[in-house]
């Protein structure tokens, strides 16, 4: 039998089923995942204006936690919508261009958030192993390009990946994606044709960035350590170690879940497959979520200026 009598092509429409095994609750999942995107919505936004408004906390590190927030901003807000259509009111279908379309806003984000802690965590070793030469080493000048070339290397790479769907992939065996948003593999997977050279890809994107992220920063962070605990002053360790409590935190919550979610989608056939939606989901959601309760916790200067805000609204 023909390929063309068994499979869909070129299908325009697809269909997201959103967690398969857990559709009768997933209303009440929606409510959690509607309350995280407005706690992040929220709280990113509030980062963002303490950030532009306060001249003192125009320096690189505030910079850097300012493009996170708008990073974190874009990608809750590329999933959550749609997300939230098919678990309330059951609007499961989306043009094949426009999951595109998502999948490139998702994967991007994701590439240049991983991109960005690299660059926190850079901005942190120069910071504590080479004090007297951070203001030379980390000028706007360096951090405007560091954001420019974060932000290319994740449009350029996600948008191969794509191609490579869209104009490598014409046979579909099915259009019904198992999945709650347009992830590479959910959909490379419905395809009738050898995917070995879009995995591949996707492999090649993955350990590029987020692979090569994770080793650059795990290094900055073990000679930071290595530099802390050689100081002679307890309270200089302390003062040091407090100013990477908040970026490792960060680090080690968007790399486990990332981790964990990429090879339980390529290698994790075992594990139950709402499970992987569920965690899927969940990683892109919660560091939007985190990132600004972290930061405003454990950065002094955010917290500081944080109070000030609300301090103000309750005397007026």
């Amino acid at each position: 039998m023909s390929i063309s009598n068994v499979t869909i092509f070129m299908p325009s429409v697809l269909t997201l089923i959103g967690i398969p095994g857990l559709e009768s609750v997933q209303c009440w999942i929606g409510i959690l995942f509607c309350a995280m995107y407005l706690i992040a919505m929220i709280g990113n936004s509030l980062l963002l204006i303490i950030i532009i408004s306060e001249h003192s906390l125009h320096q690189p590190m505030y910079i850097f936690l300012g493009m996170l927030g708008v990073t974190d901003i874009a990608l809750s807000t590329s999933i959550v919508p749609k997300m939230l259509g098919i678990f309330w009111f059951h609007v499961t279908e989306i043009y094949f261009d426009s999951c595109l379309l998502q999948m490139w806003l998702i994967h991007t984000f994701q590439c240049t958030e991983s991109g960005i802690l690299l660059a926190m965590a850079l901005d942190r070793y120069v910071a504590i192993c080479y004090p007297l030469r951070h203001a030379a080493v980390f000028s706007h000048q360096l951090v405007t390009r560091i954001a420019a070339m974060v932000t290319l290397r994740a449009a350029v790479l996600v948008t191969l990946c794509l191609i490579l769907i869209k104009f490598r992939l014409q046979f579909y065996h099915t259009t019904v994606i198992s999945h709650s948003y347009c992830e590479h593999m959910a959909v490379v997977k419905l395809a009738a044709e050898n995917i070995r050279v879009n995995k591949i890809c996707g492999l090649f994107v993955a350990f590029t960035v987020a692979g090569l992220d994770f080793v650059l920063i795990t290094l900055s962070y073990i000679q930071i350590f290595i530099t802390v605990f050689r100081l002679p002053q307890k309270e200089a360790r302390l003062k040091a170690f407090n100013t990477c409590v908040a970026h490792i935190c960060v680090f080690l919550q968007f790399y486990s879940l990332g981790f964990f979610s990429f090879f339980a989608h390529r290698f994790g056939s075992h594990i139950p497959p709402y499970i992987h939606i569920l965690f899927s989901s969940t990683y892109l959601l919660v560091p939007p979520f985190l990132n600004p309760l972290v930061y405003g916790a454990k950065t002094k200067q955010i917290r500081v200026h944080m109070i000030k805000i609300f301090c103000s609204k309750n005397l007026l």
